[in-house]
């Protein structure tokens, strides 16, 4: 099991194994949520994850369509504020990835058993950031492109 928790600890999960993509995205709406260069998320399988406590706690907030549906969703704790995962019905869709959960990896108390495979939305990431290293980086058209000729699982 792979365990997670928010900065106070009043929300705790659990999962059973990733299901990825683990992405570093760069868009203006995950940057500010994460007052960072990017956020670091990987997909779990809704069946192989479990809320251990905290419920209560998770606040959504639903930012303006900007393109097309599904809108933008953050949820985090009304506690102390940490991006966390919404596994209630009405937030389980993970930017148009039916069937999956996003989970903020910053989150993780344990390894993950695998590592960041893409940067994406490249083309408005901060530009005091430099990315380093050697991953794939996708602009909007190019994650399109690779989305769909490789569908993640449903």
């Amino acid at each position: 099991m792979i365990h997670g928790s928010c900065l106070c600890g009043a929300i705790r999960f659990e999962f059973t194994k990733p299901a990825g993509p683990f992405e570093l995205c760069h868009c203006t709406r995950c940057r500010k949520v994460t007052g960072s260069a990017f956020f670091s998320g990987l997909y779990v399988r809704i069946e192989d994850f479990r809320l251990i406590e905290g419920e209560e706690l998770i606040t959504a907030y639903e930012a303006p369509i900007l393109r097309e549906p599904p809108a933008y969703r953050a949820s985090f704790c009304s506690r102390c504020g940490s991006p966390v995962p919404n596994p209630r019905p009405a937030q389980k869709r993970s930017r148009g990835r039916s069937g999956l959960l996003e989970i903020p990896a910053g989150l993780l108390d344990d390894d993950p058993g695998m590592k960041p495979d893409k940067h994406i939305f490249i083309e408005v990431k901060s530009p005091w950031f430099e990315i380093i290293g050697d991953l794939p980086q996708y602009d909007l058209p190019g994650l399109v492109a690779l989305r769909t000729k490789t569908k993640t699982p449903e």
